[in-house]
């Protein structure tokens, strides 16, 4: 039985814990803040930093380095370079959000992806989680994190701006969550183009142009952002800004959705 130590009890810390010992790890004390972590990697066969990504090479350079044990961090941005002092190290990041342990433990035990990198226990954790397994090296860590936020971050802030524009007309957020799931589902099985509808994807300008002049000032920047980034998608064009004029393209009537 592989034995673990996690270093961090915040949420992905205690996410993990709770999911290993469900498939069968043996998971002994979560160390948090304050622990004296010298000796972590001693009688385990790895240690998890599960710390926020500033703390993580500190962790890593606090403990003895021992050449039976993996040290394993979860950052998505980090690379194994943080952990450079131990002779066997790697990286495994779930490509879900953990917002506490329960649902952590849950999904991380629910077809998530993990990203690997280094030491093949890392994919071996990630297979028994019953994960799909990515490669992802350190020189593309940055470019990955990214695709991260912008899959996770971005579109929550995306549909704090939908709340506020629902709210200023008596309407909740939850007036818009079937519309917004089911163009996550098209995107998944159609590909994002095939995805797309509304007036940037059928070049209405007309219509873009009374949203502008309906919406509050504020909230126009990041109006503004999100149909170049449908126009880019639309027409295949990389650079387009929101004003650009298009030409309607022809739909597939197949996937063609009018909102």
């Amino acid at each position: 039985m592989t034995r673990v130590r996690i270093i961090g009890n915040g949420r992905a810390g205690l996410s993990f814990a709770a999911a290993l010992r469900a498939i069968g790890m043996d998971v002994v004390e979560v160390l948090g803040r304050g622990d004296d972590v010298t000796h972590a990697t001693v009688d385990v066969d790895v240690v998890i930093i599960a710390t926020p990504d500033a703390g993580i090479a500190g962790v890593a350079q606090a403990m003895i380095p021992n050449a039976d044990c993996v040290v394993l961090h979860l950052s998505g941005a980090q690379t194994l370079a943080t952990l450079a002092q131990h002779p066997r190290r790697g990286s495994i990041h779930p490509l879900l959000p953990l917002p506490n342990a329960e649902i952590g433990a849950e999904r991380l035990q629910r077809t998530a992806t993990f990203a690997v990198s280094g030491d093949g226990i890392a994919r071996q954790i990630a297979e028994a989680f019953g994960g799909r397994v990515v490669d992802v090296h350190d020189g593309d860590r940055a470019t990955y994190h990214a695709a991260a936020c912008v899959a996770a971050n971005h579109v929550v802030g995306l549909l704090g701006q939908v709340e506020r524009l629902a709210n200023s007309i008596g309407l909740d957020l939850a007036c818009f969550m079937d519309l917004t799931r089911a163009a996550m589902d098209d995107a998944a099985t159609l590909g994002p183009q095939r995805a797309l509808t509304g007036p940037a994807a059928r070049g209405d300008w007309t219509t873009l142009e009374r949203h502008l002049m309906a919406i509050p000032e504020d909230e126009r920047p990041a109006y503004d952002a999100g149909v170049s980034l449908a126009l880019q998608l639309a027409t295949g064009l990389p650079g387009l800004g929101a004003r650009v004029v298009v030409e309607p393209a022809p739909f597939d009537d197949a996937i063609e959705v009018l909102w």
